[in-house]
């Protein structure tokens, strides 16, 4: 899966060490852990079960924009369309067969037999809104860089297993691989590779990651549009008037959490925002967010690189000017920047994880990390989307000792 770093020179030097590590493992290490890696691929893996009372239904849909074209897509005259994926309370029972983690077509794009058609999610497909609450509050989710929605969905099942309706987008040329459900395909085009703006120094690369920004962030509003128009049409099925569109919150991973706290900045439809890992870009960095909002970092205690130092002080400046009662900016001892998505629960090899170990890049499962991670973004959501106990917001608990308030 693909995702941006937050620190790009710390991850060079945590692969040059893990090259290092490699070489000393030897012929027989290499093997094993290769060999451990390939038997991982053919193992039935189910992911982490949802933590809440409900269980989580899954929709997914094609959303097309009539009146906005895509200014990013390879061909003048596009329009704007999105692929929407909707995880929801459900009043199935957890009992109900559960849909495959990526139904046909798109599991044969993305993750051909013997890799993903392995792996077991929580959701039932189309299964009916829960009818234990009037209104579900609505959480918008983004990927980080590139990395297609799906990849998330052990966080947003558990969202949903609490009583929230998660929205995730994709956007074709952009996402690595859009799989619409006619069975078209559409890729991500070099331009729009966030990792490439990496690659570039100064007013340059804001000028590239500032493109893409305002082209997701542009469509998380279409998405929001989308859901009035849902919530207000009676002929729209299972969510019309079911949605409390007051309560909005939005979380993103890597550049995804860019994207969060960007849009929170701009959009007063957003009441609650969560950048997790994510390096902020554009003008929230000078306008700040006036809305409660949660910075959540893996662990960069060990990183020290004057990049890494001006992310940073980006993120202190945008906590310091949040609301004094609608903040908080904690770090996860050990976790790892790319094992927020499935991938830290689809990685279970012990030969695996120990190589992992040795070469620095986790100090904690990965199934864990998921497991912290969504408890702080329940906890967050919970506080200010649902109003319980805004006033004294504590995610510490001693069940997660892994939590560090930085701040």
């Amino acid at each position: 899966m693909d995702h941006s770093t937050m620190k790009q020179p710390g991850l060079a030097r945590r692969i040059f060490k893990g090259f290092a590590v490699l070489a000393m493992l030897g012929v027989l290490g290499i093997a094993a852990l290769l060999g451990s890696l390939w038997l991982e691929r053919r193992t039935e893996i189910t992911l982490p079960t949802p933590t809440g009372p409900f269980a989580v239904g899954r929709a997914i849909n094609d959303w097309t924009d009539d009146t906005k074209l895509d200014t990013l897509a390879p061909v003048p005259g596009t329009k704007r369309e999105l692929l929407v994926w909707m995880w929801y309370p459900s009043a199935a029972v957890r009992s109900v067969a559960v849909d495959e983690y990526l139904p046909a077509p798109m599991g044969t794009v993305a993750g051909p037999a013997g890799g993903l058609s392995k792996v077991h999610g929580h959701s039932i497909r189309e299964a009916d809104l829960s009818p234990e609450q009037r209104w579900y509050p609505v959480v918008i989710m983004r990927g980080g860089a590139s990395a297609a929605v799906w990849s998330y969905s052990t966080l947003a099942e558990d969202l949903a297993s609490h009583g929230y309706v998660v929205v995730g987008l994709d956007a074709p040329y952009r996402t690595s691989n859009v799989v619409f459900p006619d069975g078209r395909v559409m890729r991500r085009i070099p331009e729009n590779n966030p990792e490439l703006c990496l690659e570039k120094t100064g007013q340059e690369r804001d000028r590239c990651a500032n493109r893409l920004l305002i082209a997701w962030t542009s469509d998380m509003a279409f998405v929001l549009d989308k859901l009035e128009q849902l919530n207000a049409s009676p002929a729209s099925g299972k969510f019309a008037g079911r949605l409390d569109l007051t309560r909005v919150g939005v979380f993103g991973h890597s550049f995804g959490g860019a994207q969060a706290a960007q849009f929170c900045s701009q959009d007063s439809r957003c009441k609650a925002g969560i950048d997790v890992d994510g390096a902020p870009h554009g003008s929230v960095i000078q306008t700040g967010i006036n809305r409660p909002f949660l910075f959540l970092l893996s662990d960069h205690s060990h990183e020290s690189d004057s990049e890494g130092g001006q992310i940073m002080a980006n993120i202190r400046s945008i906590y310091d000017r949040l609301p004094a009662d609608g903040r908080a900016f904690l770090e996860i001892r050990g976790a790892n920047h790319f094992l927020f998505s499935d991938d830290g629960a689809l990685l279970k090899s012990h030969i695996v994880m120990r190589t992992l170990r040795k070469l620095g890049i986790v100090g904690i499962d990965g199934r864990r990390q998921l497991a912290v991670t969504a408890h702080c973004l329940g906890s967050f959501f919970d506080a200010y989307l649902k109003g319980t106990n805004a006033s004294r917001l504590n995610i510490s608990s001693p069940l997660y000792p892994e939590i560090e308030v930085l701040k």
